[in-house]
């Protein structure tokens, strides 16, 4: 995976398949500390103590239909390869929460990528889920919660067209005021 985008969609994507009604995504640009911070948190079913220890083991994977488990390993890699850390907790039942730091100036540091696209599709891909979405640079912040969305729109889905025309806009307008990573 060659932008943070993808590996947002990734854990994402384990999130859901734990059963995740509530995706918390923050992105955090802090130029002083030279940092991009990433933290994902979840209110799925966790991860098994046991388990979590083994979670970055590219050889090691729950699923049934592949031998390996990249996702995180590679996350992993790409934060510790600049000189930043990653860090999972994980509670049996309770959820999850990871945060992955990367040097924000290193030469290896992976580019965000297509954050609108990645948002969207998670937002209109399970409009039944509700995700939180933050932005941070410096004192500038932007943030898209799907559940204030689904409370204006009183039972529209965020999966309707004209829906998905705004939270585009939305997002497009938000994430450019408040400047690139």
């Amino acid at each position: 995976m060659l932008e943070l985008s993808l590996h947002i969609l990734d854990v994402v994507e384990n999130a859901l398949n734990a059963g995740a009604s509530l995706i918390e995504i923050e992105l955090e640009k802090d130029t002083a500390r030279d940092i991009l911070r990433l933290k994902i948190s979840d209110n799925g079913s966790g991860i098994p103590k046991e388990m979590l220890s083994r979670v970055t083991d590219p050889f090691y994977t729950t699923r049934t239909t592949r031998r390996v488990g990249l996702g995180l390993s590679l996350l992993s890699q790409a934060a510790e390869q600049t000189g930043g850390s990653f860090k999972i907790d994980s509670v049996h039942g309770s959820g999850t929460k990871l945060v992955a730091e990367f040097g924000l100036s290193h030469i290896d540091r992976a580019p965000l990528g297509d954050m609108l696209g990645t948002l969207m599709s998670l937002i209109v891909g399970r409009p039944e889920v509700d995700i939180m979405y933050t932005q941070k640079i410096g004192s500038n912040e932007f943030v898209l919660d799907t559940r204030e969305i689904k409370d204006e729109l009183e039972g529209v889905s965020l999966s309707n067209p004209e829906v998905i025309k705004f939270l585009r806009k939305n997002l497009q307008e938000g994430l450019a005021e408040l400047g690139s990573i």
